[in-house]
């Protein structure tokens, strides 16, 4: 029996941890995982012992994004986006403290997770990147999440211009909280789960939805007109020459602008 693409350990009362499994694939997100994530999500908010939940991966990168070959076609495009935003409303909505502990790469939608969650626990290797632009995409739904915790101008330089940047540049920028070496990141992330259990929980919840509800939109909200721009720019001529160039290594030939 292959393993499981998404390793669950609860066996501590209070802390579930969530491991990517898929290496092979640089844990690129599949619909399959996609919402086994949303799945685990929903059950652990719903357990009142639960207080924190921590998203990790196994192998050399965090996650690669949406796995781009599943999501080629225009229906696959329709279900992955849709399937990606219910699982940032997942995380985002939670009452538990959400953490994330990222090695390697985090690209696109996986850094989403990033993005979506209160905490980021990076180690030193982390690269991190919303690349859409480079492939006639645009991040929108990670783009909801961004603006919920960076300034205009942070935002603006990861969005537009799709480049890696380094844990501490993410920590300067405020999308990160601490920066580690890869040797200390798990202990350093469960120190501070065992942290935030200090927390009165309904407090902690009341507080995270309070924050939701002084923005000018709920998340919920602006994942859903998010989803829209997302599946306008997926289904662009720019889309269809930014991963052919992608798949055949070449630099994308654009054309004049459209919109």
């Amino acid at each position: 029996m292959a393993d499981p693409i998404l390793l669950i350990d609860d066996a501590d009362p209070a802390i579930v941890i969530l491991t990517l499994n898929r290496p092979e694939k640089r844990n690129a997100l599949s619909v399959e995982l996609i919402e086994k994530i949303t799945a685990a999500i929903t059950s652990a908010s719903a357990d009142g012992r639960r207080r924190v939940l921590i998203l990790t991966a196994n192998g050399p990168a965090f996650c690669a994004g949406l796995d781009l070959k599943e999501a080629s076609s225009a229906a696959g495009a329709e279900r992955s986006a849709a399937a990606l935003s219910r699982m940032y409303l997942a995380i985002g909505n939670s009452p538990l403290i959400t953490i994330a502990a990222a090695a390697g790469a985090a690209m696109g939608g996986g850094a989403g997770m990033l993005a979506a969650c209160d905490f980021v626990v990076a180690a030193d290797d982390v690269k991190i990147a919303y690349p859409e632009v480079h492939r006639g995409l645009v991040a929108a739904l990670v783009t909801c999440l961004l603006r919920r915790r960076l300034t205009d101008a942070a935002v603006r330089q990861l969005i537009l211009l799709g480049e890696n940047v380094t844990g501490q540049s993410a920590r300067e920028m405020g999308l990160v909280n601490s920066v580690v070496p890869n040797a200390r990141l798990t202990d350093e992330t469960m120190q501070l789960a065992r942290d935030a259990c200090a927390g009165a929980p309904g407090a902690i919840a009341r507080s995270k939805r309070l924050l939701d509800e002084l923005s000018a939109r709920t998340l919920e909200e602006e994942l859903r007109i998010a989803l829209r721009y997302h599946m306008t720019a997926r289904n662009s001529a720019e889309a269809a020459e930014g991963m052919a160039a992608f798949v055949e290594k070449r630099p994308p030939k654009w054309g004049p602008r459209d919109v």
